[in-house]
């Protein structure tokens, strides 16, 4: 034990030898909590549309009013007619072109309805989806305040009749993020990549430079075993991964209000599971690797795996069969998910039992993996 605890010492001096590793651990975090939930999100914003009204009526004019007082529009142009509005999509200068005609108040007032033309450039098949989704959301709420005025001017015979009408109204009841705010639903996600960046890269490099270096040399002609070299390998990291975690817990709360819905302890719990894995993946590029630059190519091949197969941006069940067999063994795949069921969903330790058996299962392979496939090589 006196060799692995002196092996230690010797990882965290050489870690803290550079002053700005410490202040990265604390910035570095708060950095990318403050920066990337604002910039990262599914939500569609500023849609740019043009509105050719042929129209010109009061109706009319209150539908452009509602769309140009939307957070998720941009009143970009009201062209005279349909073609000119078209060759502005073709231009890039617009995404949405929506018609009004010209009867559209004569058909609301006589035949209490009337229709609107919307084209969509859906290159962009997101923002196409639900920029439409937008305009109907506004048109049906415009619908809903000319039926209500439009039912006091009729005579009292027409307006009983009119409000026996069946009508069924959807009340939505939004549970777990009322707010509906992407920030809280990305957040969780973050925390992941940064312990998936700082436990699995950074072991990953560790090993490597060391070898670049000659260094290594001297650990392998010691009697110590492979082991004890793993475990000092990896410990500072661990140690560093689980202050990165409070600190992130702690900026989320002071930065965004978020706190774990459910149990704090559980939220770090499972970091600390999920450490042990990722950085027994570190550690099994770092033996397969002779030079930092192959080093670097693994694990940028890895973390795009890790990230794009592991649900922090799309739901892992919408993934075709392949990709939902690659996330059965993806670490990243079961923290994000616990995560946001401690955050959001007020789940217990016990409710994300199942997701960290995965990752001590995940954690002894690697790390297993990881001492059998380092080599001492005197």
């Amino acid at each position: 034990m006196k060799t692995l605890k002196f092996l230690i010492e010797k990882e965290f001096k050489q870690m803290f030898r550079n002053p700005l590793i410490p202040k990265m651990i604390v910035m570095y975090p708060i950095m990318v909590l403050l920066l990337f939930p604002w910039a990262v999100s599914f939500e569609i914003k500023n849609i740019r549309i043009d509105v050719v009204d042929h129209s010109k009526s009061t109706y009319s004019r209150r539908l452009t009013d509602k769309i140009e007082a939307s957070r998720y529009f941009i009143l970009n142009d009201t062209p005279p007619d349909y073609r000119t509005a078209m060759l502005n999509m073709e231009h890039g200068e617009t995404d949405m072109i929506l018609e009004i005609p010209s009867s559209f108040d004569v058909d609301l007032v006589k035949n209490k309805a009337s229709g609107v033309g919307m084209a969509v450039n859906s290159v962009n098949g997101t923002q196409g989806l639900l920029g439409s989704n937008y305009i109907m959301q506004i048109v049906n709420d415009l619908s809903s305040e000319l039926r209500a005025e439009l039912m006091h001017t009729l005579p009292p015979q027409s307006r009983a009749s009119m409000i026996r009408m069946p009508q069924i109204d959807i009340v939505p009841q939004y549970k777990f993020n009322p707010s509906l705010d992407y920030k809280n639903f990305m957040i969780p996600g973050f925390m992941v990549l940064l312990l998936t960046l700082i436990c699995g890269i950074l072991p990953a490099l560790n090993i490597v430079m060391e070898k670049e270096n000659g260094t290594i040399q001297q650990i392998n002609v010691t009697p110590v075993n492979r082991i004890h070299f793993i475990l000092a390998k990896l410990i500072p990291f661990w140690v560093v991964g689980l202050v990165v975690m409070i600190i992130s817990v702690s900026a989320a709360y002071l930065l965004y209000g978020l706190w774990p819905v459910g149990s704090v302890m559980a939220v770090l719990f499972s970091a600390i599971v999920f450490i042990l894995s990722i950085s027994g993946l570190g550690l099994i590029i770092s033996n397969y690797s002779e030079t930092m630059q192959q080093a670097s190519f693994l694990v940028m091949f890895f973390i795009l795996i890790l990230i794009l197969l592991g649900g922090m941006f799309t739901p892992v069940s919408s993934m075709p069969a392949w990709a939902q067999l690659i996330a059965v063994i993806n670490p990243f795949n079961y923290l994000t998910d616990t995560f946001r069921m401690l955050y959001l969903n007020g789940s217990k330790l016990a409710d994300v039992t199942g997701n960290l058996l995965a990752l001590g299962v995940i954690a002894i392979v690697l790390n297993g993996w990881a001492v059998f496939s380092y080599k001492k090589r005197g």
